[in-house]
């Protein structure tokens, strides 16, 4: 006699149409009233049986089904389109390229409810040996909100990525300063070329490229105040950035710092080489009031400063293929700190949040060796050679 099945063990039938048997359960009802019945089929009873038990399974834990489908490449391009696109331009091409470079060719075929811990450590893993540790982070980064956000979504019922760690990967590329020497080595070799201003007020005053790219003329005086009380130097107001919305990195970063007489000069020179631009220009002149701008007065982008930048390098005797224009701030931090002027001093001229994030970005280019305890504890205790 045959086993009659239990109450909410589902039903399991041959569906001769589609040669599958088909396990049917109830698994609730409408506000109406209509039943609400998920269905598993499967080639062989046994399959059939097997995805019925999932549904069982996944109904008692209140997981809503997976569709089975879905890759991870579909979970990463629907990541990059209704998320990092919300973000400003350069971040959201470059999370393309991270993606479609390091996540999709290794992971993109598998299927997101098939993904596991150890295909992802197996990934990570393999993109060790030649991608750094914060590159790691970053394109853990990606695929983890990708499996999250189809979580949310009922594409997957669990995000594995988040149980894998990220390994040590190689070292990256050291940051750097110039020295005293090799700075005035590349003022002088940008002397003449439209680079010159650009360089002068980044390498004294620590202002970041993405600020300097967005820096308008009505941010800049070039007089001051000097029969104010107390006198106001020439100055640039660095309250804009080329980031979305126009908003600095951070509110700390919107400042105001006093010129140099050399940055002065520069700017003066760069004001009347714009003159001439616009002249030449004609009609073809766009005028946003940038400092620095193209010879018709468009915006530059980062790739035109840094290939101006890199002409500049080679005509010294460094390697232009080792120098980006960020070094210049990090010129400026050191230089600063060879000649003794604090640390705090030094985190609000380049718009830290606190000197604990100047310590930490730029712990290569601040003196590494504190010399005021030593120097009291020598006038305290005499040495007895003394």
């Amino acid at each position: 006699m045959t086993k009659r099945r239990s109450r909410g063990d589902g039903g399991l039938r041959w569906d001769e149409s589609r040669q599958r048997w088909v396990a049917t359960l109830t698994v609730g009802y409408t506000p109406a009233g209509k039943r609400i019945v998920k269905k598993g089929t499967g080639k062989t009873k046994t399959e059939a049986k097997d995805k019925l038990r999932e549904i069982i399974r996944d109904y008692e834990d209140g997981l809503t089904l997976a569709k089975g489908d879905v890759t991870v490449e579909q979970a990463v391009n629907d990541w990059l389109k209704y998320e990092l696109s919300r973000r400003d331009k350069a971040t959201y091409e470059a999370g393309q390229i991270m993606c479609r470079v390091h996540v999709i060719p290794a992971l993109g075929k598998r299927k997101l409810r098939e993904l596991s811990a150890q295909d992802v450590d197996k990934w990570l893993s393999g993109k060790a040996k030649t991608l750094s540790t914060s590159t790691l982070r970053l394109i853990r980064s990606y695929l983890n909100r990708s499996v999250r956000r189809a979580m949310a979504r009922d594409l997957v019922k669990r995000n594995v990525v988040d149980l894998c760690s990220v390994p040590r990967g190689k070292d990256g590329r050291p940051s750097k300063a110039l020295t005293l020497a090799q700075a005035e080595a590349v003022l002088r070799a940008a002397e003449g070329t439209r680079m010159y201003g650009y360089l002068v007020v980044a390498l004294l005053t620590g202002a970041r490229t993405e600020e300097l790219r967005a820096l308008t003329w009505d941010h800049v005086d070039l007089k001051g105040s000097p029969e104010a009380e107390p006198v106001v130097p020439p100055y640039v107001a660095v309250w804009r950035s080329v980031r979305t919305g126009g908003d600095t990195k951070t509110p700390k970063s919107r400042r105001t710092l006093a010129l140099p007489q050399r940055a002065v000069d520069a700017l003066k020179a760069q004001k009347t080489q714009q003159e001439e631009d616009k002249e030449t220009a004609g009609e073809r002149w766009q005028d946003h009031g940038l400092v620095f701008a193209s010879t018709v007065g468009t915006p530059l982008d980062s790739h035109n400063v840094r290939r101006a930048f890199r002409l500049i390098i080679a005509k010294t005797d460094l390697d232009p293929k080792q120098w980006t224009p960020r070094e210049l701030r990090h010129s400026f931090v050191s230089l600063l700190s060879d000649q003794g002027i604090p640390l705090d001093e030094i985190s609000r001229l380049v718009g830290h949040r606190s000197t604990a994030v100047t310590e930490l970005v730029y712990r290569l280019q601040i003196r590494p060796v504190l010399q005021e305890g030593a120097t009291a504890m020598d006038r305290i205790f005499k040495s007895p050679g003394a």
